[in-house]
């Protein structure tokens, strides 16, 4: 568990960047996406100045060391304390191999990280913020994994995108109760894969009829795309929400314990909706760069602005990837 210090009277900044996702030869420095991904971030450390840079998974793809190394080196140049969780994409590699990633990470003297039980994974941690003693928002961050395995609807064993296994439900539901007791009233939950949940959120935000493939960034922002409770919403889904198929407990479990507002994913390059839901905001962070796949339109990274009372606004910070595209 670690601590961070929030400034009196100075919003502490949390800038999460999702996706990266450049293979070795990405990091090549005359190669077009090495050039999109370190100039976006550049962009957005200059514009922020965030006190925190958490990335949710798919740093990387399973084997591809220079890329992994290349992207702590760079983090760590900027001199800002910086955490991540791993994607589906890392964990293809397995256990020992994600394992010996986080060894190297933790050599980085500004990367916070900590492995935790193996037996739910590699890398759920906590990480609490405080001004001057004061308790003020803990940011939980959770390996999401990779895949299970699944009986589809003609009842043949394929393959599903992972979800939180219910150890990991217990550890989350024993970090609450750890956090509560040492005063942190409001909490911040970072992953990868998104939970079950944000298929509620977004089936229940939606209006009937919206062709929300067609939905603009600057209309989700009107309010006219979402029903009524649900005008707060923003952001745009272009691809499918790529949970678990079916409902794994987590949000059932969040609700209950009344302690997360907050929920950041990634995995999903082309969704970018924030969608607040019985409580809590189901929030789809911006990507940051080329890697993989995209939509330069939606390029960039989101900010989570804390205040001495927990986290009090959301947003994407938008970064035009075309000056860095050329040549």
């Amino acid at each position: 568990m670690f601590t961070l210090q929030k400034k009196k009277d100075k919003d502490f900044l949390v800038l999460n960047l999702s996706d990266p996702q450049l293979g070795d030869g990405e990091w090549d420095k005359n190669h077009r996406n090495y050039k999109i991904l370190t100039e976006t971030v550049k962009e957005l450390v200059e514009r922020l100045h965030p006190d925190l840079i958490t990335v949710s998974g798919d740093l990387s793809w399973a084997g591809n060391d220079v890329a992994y190394d290349s992207l702590a080196a760079f983090l760590d140049g900027f001199q800002i304390p910086w955490a991540p969780v791993w994607g589906n994409h890392d964990n293809q590699g397995g256990a020992a191999y994600m394992d010996t990633v986080a060894d190297r990470y933790l050599t980085h003297p500004y990367c916070l990280y900590e492995k935790g039980d193996p037996a739910i994974g590699n890398g759920n941690y906590v990480i609490r913020i405080e001004e001057e003693g004061k308790p003020v928002e803990a940011i939980i961050m959770m390996d999401s994994h990779d895949r299970d395995p699944w009986i589809d609807e003609e009842g043949k064993e394929t393959w599903a995108w992972a979800k939180l296994i219910p150890e990991q439900l217990d550890w989350y539901r024993e970090q609450i109760g750890l956090l509560s007791a040492a005063g942190y009233a409001d909490t911040t939950l970072i992953m990868h894969i998104p939970i079950y949940g944000y298929n509620d959120a977004w089936n229940a935000a939606i209006r009937p009829g919206v062709e929300y493939e067609k939905l603009t960034v600057a209309d989700s922002h009107t309010g006219d795309c979402w029903n009524d409770g649900y005008k707060e919403a923003f952001g745009v889904r272009r691809e499918g929400i790529c949970s678990y198929p079916a409902d794994e407990g987590a949000f059932a479990v969040i609700r209950e314990l009344g302690s997360t507002h907050h929920i950041i994913s990634g995995h999903d390059h082309v969704n970018n909706f924030v969608i607040p839901h019985e409580g809590v905001k189901f929030i789809y962070s911006l990507k940051a760069g080329a890697g993989c796949y995209w939509t330069p339109e939606l390029n960039g990274g989101t900010v989570l602005k804390i205040t001495d009372s927990g986290v009090a606004d959301v947003w994407h910070e938008y970064v035009d990837p075309a000056p860095f595209m050329q040549g």
